[in-house]
């Protein structure tokens, strides 16, 4: 193939370039599509999917006629889809790909006696038909979450259709609108999870550090200088033209009446044998050179990277009404921090004995389908605290939790038997565990404070209940317990004075304690 033939080839194929950048399911309606010609066809498909990436329209993309191309976008704005699509090029796809499906039924209308205007209004109001709903969807889902992830999926539009007509995507919606009132609530869920430096950089966190800076000073240098004929110490013999440091068998030449001739050629030649004298001597000099010294400078930290989040929430009866909504509230918006902060987030939701729902918080169809299931369920049963902290405990062991921290919702009426307990105490001392508290009640209780580091204490949850009057919370104070009966916790010096059963007994039964 010639140069001439190569280039002829590649002028005629540069206008179905956009097919190599197109994705492959818009592909096949770029080519069969009946609206508008080929190569116009395909390069306004491409602007079309660039401009509503970038959250904008392409009313002059050249595709399809210009009176089609107003309405078209018109048709786009009133729906929102352009900020919709906004950094989502699968969704983009999706939206161009539901529109050349409409749009290519325009020949077939007019097939059945509609004019052309009369048949791209019809399109067009079929296809904002067929998107009104999922973008009130999408509406939903970014209210609740902050976005959609791949939530809007258009093979997973049926299935988000009907979990948000379920009952406990409405508790979702609650819990969402209630978050907004407690921002207290967020910020202590955001800071779960042990962090961990990263090799990054934090803009936003800056710090004095010492720094080596480098510049310029004087240094001194020796170096060594050739001086002629300076006196020193003979090293040996070599070739010269010096005549007073030539052996004496070169001066025996000049008492030669023929051989003073070849003195005379030796020496212009410098080729006198002579002694070789060390004739250098030390210098010293000072000159500028690049040197280091301390500096302190302002210098960002290194970026922290969150640790993922273990969340045990009561589900018991004592939990019903403004402390389930709050609950709730705290499931839901660990999900949220989870994901918006790539960490990971496990759910433990107990009640009585081996009454323990475990699940992983994700932001996909399934995770939002177990939420909504969670959501959901109406709070009952008893309480048992040492079932999900002995699985929270096992789940520290797995490398992906190591570095996670434990959040605690409940109204507290609970206890920890004492293995629990130290379990808890050696997993602070050796893991570096955390465990935070969020009380849903009106007081803190011994089984509470003697496993949460910190209590964060929400006194008028009963506001939040569908249905209750808003009371005044107790007049207690956060170390209500500790103060007046710090007896009853479970701290080192109590531990020490406590005698076992049986040295009790012995005791009450005018017996002398055992040494």
């Amino acid at each position: 193939m010639t140069v001439a033939t190569s280039l002829l080839y590649e002028r005629l194929e540069a206008p179905l370039a956009p097919l190599d950048r197109l994705p492959r399911g818009l592909r096949l309606w770029s080519l069969v599509h009946s609206q508008g010609r080929l190569v116009p066809r395909l390069a306004g498909i491409e602007r079309w999917r660039e401009a509503l990436i970038e959250g904008r329209t392409a009313a002059d993309a050249g595709w399809p006629p210009p009176p089609l191309a107003r309405d078209v976008a018109d048709t786009l704005v009133a729906l929102g889809l352009p900020g919709h699509c906004a950094n989502q090029p699968a969704l983009a796809e999706t939206v161009l790909r539901s529109l050349c499906f409409h749009l290519d039924l325009i020949v077939d209308a007019m097939d059945a006696g509609d004019s052309a205007e009369a048949a791209a209004a019809r399109a067009l109001d079929n296809f904002a038909a067929d998107w009104s709903e999922r973008c009130g969807t999408m509406d939903e889902l970014k209210a609740v979450f902050g976005e959609y992830a791949d939530l809007v999926k258009n093979t997973r539009w049926d299935m988000m259709r009907g979990l948000l007509r379920s009952s406990g995507w409405q508790e979702v919606v609650r819990a969402r609108r209630l978050i907004e009132s407690l921002p207290e609530l967020a910020r202590i869920v955001r800071r779960l999870g042990r962090a961990r430096a990263t090799d990054e950089p934090d803009a936003s966190s800056r710090s004095d550090v010492a720094v080596m800076e480098e510049h310029l000073a004087l240094r001194e240098v020796v170096r060594e200088v050739q001086v002629p004929d300076y006196p020193g110490e003979t090293l040996g013999v070599r070739r010269s033209g010096r005549v007073a440091r030539m052996l004496p068998a070169e001066a025996m030449l000049l008492l030669h009446p023929r051989l003073r001739l070849v003195w005379h050629a030796r020496h212009a030649e410098r080729t006198l044998l002579g002694y070789e004298d060390s004739d250098r001597m030390p210098e010293i000099i000072r000159e500028l050179a690049p040197a280091w010294r301390p500096s302190a400078r302002r210098a960002p930290d290194r970026q922290l990277e969150l640790g993922p989040m273990l969340v045990c929430v009561d589900t018991s009866g004592s939990m019903q009404g403004g402390a389930e909504a709050v609950a709730k509230a705290v499931v839901l918006e660990a999900m949220r921090t989870a994901h918006a902060q790539q960490r990971a987030c496990h759910l433990f939701a107990f009640s009585g004995p081996e009454e323990v729902v475990e699940t992983g918080l994700a932001l996909d169809c399934d995770g939002v389908a177990r939420l909504a299931a969670f959501m959901g369920q109406t709070f009952r049963g008893g309480t048992d605290i040492s079932g999900p902290l002995e699985r929270a405990l096992a789940k520290l062991g797995e490398r992906r939790w190591q570095l996670a921290d434990l959040l605690i919702a409940s109204d507290g009426e609970f206890g920890a038997t004492p293995a629990v307990a130290a379990q808890i105490r050696r997993a602070k001392e050796e893991m570096g565990l955390r465990v935070q508290g969020i009380l849903i009640g009106d007081r803190e209780t011994v089984g509470f404070l003697e496993i949460a580091d910190d209590i964060h204490w929400l006194r008028d949850w009963r506001r939040y209940g569908a249905g209750e009057a808003t009371l005044p919370g107790p007049g207690a104070t956060r170390s209500l317990t500790a103060r007046f009966f710090a007896g009853a916790l479970r701290t080192p010096e109590n531990r020490d004075r406590t005698v076992s059963g049986a040295e009790a007994a012995r005791l009450v039964g005018g017996g002398t304690p055992s040494p």
